[in-house]
């Protein structure tokens, strides 16, 4: 792709993202709410999900993605904690790539991860893909899963238990596809990978080696949706994560 294509593709997503135009002025680039997302209107009708659920990648025998299955297949029709009698519709494993550089680790699934049986579908999930977009990959390229793997009542937190009896599922997820980068999104997330109770606002900024990887902790995208203020930190911390994939490709 010639130089001039690839800038007008550029352009074209930045127009998408809610981006007006671009300057080299320093103090353009400076100002409050340069993000280059935004918030993303409301979810698609669960009517259409089917159409607009995003689909695994073929994986050929042997492959990640046929460890992946193995995964699925051990977890089952999961009843190790009280998540399964308290109205969930199904369990949602995880999606993308099985082979993925970059791999987003969130929470729990909310009602429209519950209904569709893939994680971030809902509004953060439009914000995820925004953020994704930004650092010039898609969401069939990177893998995304959660903690839990079941929706908690009413979308609460997840309780000791629940994510006692999750997380050897993420971890053997994390083994198989042997990400480079890992994106942990809010305090669940950051306080079960790195072991810690410390607050993500002071986790994050900073990058922790993890089970062969490069883990970045970052807010999760509801909490942007309620605090937009805090999309410049996320931002810094994406850039940081586009850093640390070019390194590893050179």
């Amino acid at each position: 792709m010639s130089d001039r294509s690839d800038l007008a593709r550029h352009l074209e997503l930045f127009k998408d993202l809610g981006v007006d135009g671009v300057s080299a002025d320093p103090a353009w680039r400076a100002r409050e709410g340069d993000l280059p997302f935004v918030e993303p209107s409301a979810p698609p009708s669960p009517a259409h999900s089917d159409a607009s659920a995003p689909a695994e990648p073929a994986a050929a025998p042997g492959s990640a993605g046929d460890a992946l299955r193995l995964v699925r297949e051990d977890l089952g029709d999961c009843t190790r904690c009280k998540l399964h009698r308290l109205g969930r519709r199904q369990i949602v494993f995880g999606v993308g790539n099985p082979e993925a550089d970059l791999m987003f680790v969130g929470e729990a699934p909310g009602r429209d991860e519950d209904i569709q049986g893939f994680p971030f579908v809902g509004r953060a999930g439009q914000l995820l893909t925004k953020i994704i977009e930004a650092i010039d990959l898609t969401r069939e390229q990177v893998y995304i899963a959660n903690v839990i793997k079941c929706r908690p009542p009413e979308n609460r937190n997840p309780e000791p238990d629940e994510v006692a009896s999750c997380e050897p599922f993420l971890f053997r997820q994390i083994d198989v596809i042997k990400p480079k980068v890992i994106v942990a999104l809010g305090t669940f997330a950051v306080r079960t990978l790195l072991e810690t109770d410390a607050p993500i606002s002071r986790l994050r900024g900073r990058v922790y080696d993890y089970r062969g990887a490069k883990l970045v902790p970052t807010f999760h995208p509801a909490f942007l949706l309620r605090s937009p203020e805090r999309k410049r930190d996320t931002w810094e911390d994406m850039k940081k994560v586009r850093a640390l994939l070019r390194e590893e490709e050179e």
